[in-house]
C-alpha cells in the first residue's frame, strides 16, 4: 500500500503504564523490505531497555518522515501543544535567537512510542541532560568517511582511536551510524562547557590524525580535504549539535540501525547488516552492549592539556564552536 493511503484501524499498544495509538499502522515507512509504521513502533518495543538508556534525560531533536523515508523529513525541537500529559520535555535555549524550545525528555519507553506515532524515526539527543544542559556528560568521537574511504580505514581508524582511548585510561563505546561510519562515546562528568568538551574532542581528532596521517583529516572544510580521508568529527559536541543515537533507526529504505557493537567486533562487522529486521534478536541474545557506560566515567583534563599545548603551538581551531541554532 503506498504512503498516506492506510486505511487500516489504528493499533493501541501497552507501554508500561501507558497506552499509545499508532494510527496508519500499515503505512510502508521502508521500501527495501515493505517495513510499517506499527513494524517500527515493535522494534523500539524489542530495544527499549537500550533505546531509553541512550536517551534518558537528554533534549531530544526528532527526526520525523510523515510519509516514509521516501518522502519529506521534518526536523522537531519542539514538543507540539496536546502531547500526552504523562510526556516530559526540557527547554532549551537558543541565545543566538533569543529563542527556546521544549523538546522531548525521554524518561521511559512509552515517550518513544508517543514519538514514534508522531511519525519520528530517528531520535537525536543531545550529549547534556536535564539536570544541566549546559554542561554535557558525553564526549562523542565521529569518525566520518569521505566519499571515497571506504569501510577497511573505518575499522582501522578505529584501532588507533582506542590505543588513544586506553592510554588515556578512557573506555570507549562504540556503535555504528546506521550509514558509513563508527561513533564511539565516552561517558564524562558534567563539569565542563561545550567549549571545553569540543576543545578536547578536537585535540583528541589532532591526535589520532598523528598518527594515522595518510587515512585520517581534521581538516575543516569538505571541500579541501582528500575524499579518501576519514574526517574526524570534532565538531559534533559543540551547543545543539547532535547525532542519532544508540539503537535509533535511520531514515534510509533499508532501515538501518545505529547499533552497539564490541571492540572485537570492529574487523569483522558490516553496518548494512543491521537493520530494524535483524536488530531485535541481536538485542535479546546480547542485551545492551552500552549498559554500563554510566559506570565508566572519564576526566577531560588530559585532553585539555593537549588542547592546551595545541593552543601555545599556535595551530588554529578552524571550526566555529558557537555554530549552534
Amino acid at each position: 500500500m503506498a504512503a498516506g493511503k492506510s486505511k487500516t484501524p489504528a493499533v493501541e499498544l501497552e507501554v508500561g503504564e501507558h497506552t499509545v495509538r499508532i494510527s496508519s499502522p500499515d503505512r510502508v515507512y521502508f521500501a527495501a523490505r515493505g517495513e510499517t509504521k506499527l513494524d517500527l513502533a515493535r522494534y523500539y518495543l524489542s530495544v527499549g531497555d537500550g533505546i531509553v538508556r541512550a536517551l534518558r534525560e537528554r533534549p531530544c531533536m526528532l527526526h520525523r518522515f510523515p510519509d516514509g523515508v521516501a518522502g519529506q523529513k521534518v526536523h522537531q525541537k519542539r514538543v507540539p501543544s496536546g502531547a500526552p500529559p504523562w510526556l516530559e520535555t526540557v527547554r532549551v535555549h537558543f541565545p543566538r535567537y533569543g529563542r527556546h524550545a521544549d523538546e522531548l525528555c525521554v524518561t521511559k519507553l512509552a515517550d518513544i512510542l508517543w514519538a514514534v506515532q508522531m511519525s519520528t524515526v530517528e531520535f537525536h539527543p543531545w550529549n547534556s541532560r536535564r539536570a544541566d544542559t549546559e554542561r554535557p556528560d558525553e564526549w562523542r568521537i565521529d569518525l566520518d568517511p569521505m566519499p571515497e574511504c571506504g569501510f577497511d580505514t573505518v575499522r582501522r581508524v578505529a584501532h588507533v582511536a582506542n590505543e588513544v582511548l586506553d592510554e588515556l585510561g578512557a573506555t570507549g563505546w562504540p556503535k555504528t551510524s546506521g550509514g558509513r561510519g563508527l561513533h564511539v562515546y565516552v561517558r564524562i562528568s558534567p563539569e565542563w562547557t561545550f567549549t571545553d568538551v569540543r576543545r578536547a574532542a578536537l585535540a583528541f581528532a589532532r591526535e589520532i590524525e598523528r598518527r594515522a596521517p595518510d587515512e585520517v583529516t581534521t581538516t575543516w572544510w569538505r571541500k579541501d580535504r582528500d575524499p579518501r580521508t576519514l574526517f574526524v568529527d570534532y565538531n559534533q559536541n559543540a551547543r545543539d549539535h547532535t547525532i542519532a543515537s544508540a539503537y535509533s533507526v535511520r531514515g534510509v529504505s533499508e532501515g538501518t540501525v545505529s547499533t552497539p557493537i564490541t571492540w572485537a567486533e570492529i574487523d569483522d562487522v558490516d553496518p548494512r547488516e543491521f537493520t530494524i529486521a535483524t536488530v531485535p534478536a541481536r538485542f535479546a541474545e546480547l542485551g545492551d552492549l552500552h549498559a554500563g557506560i554510566d559506570d565508566a566515567v572519564f576526566s577531560l583534563e588530559p585532553l585539555l592539556e593537549w588542547a592546551a599545548r595545541d593552543e601555545r603551538a599556535g595551530t588554529p581551531d578552524p571550526g566555529d564552536p558557537n555554530a549552534a541554532g
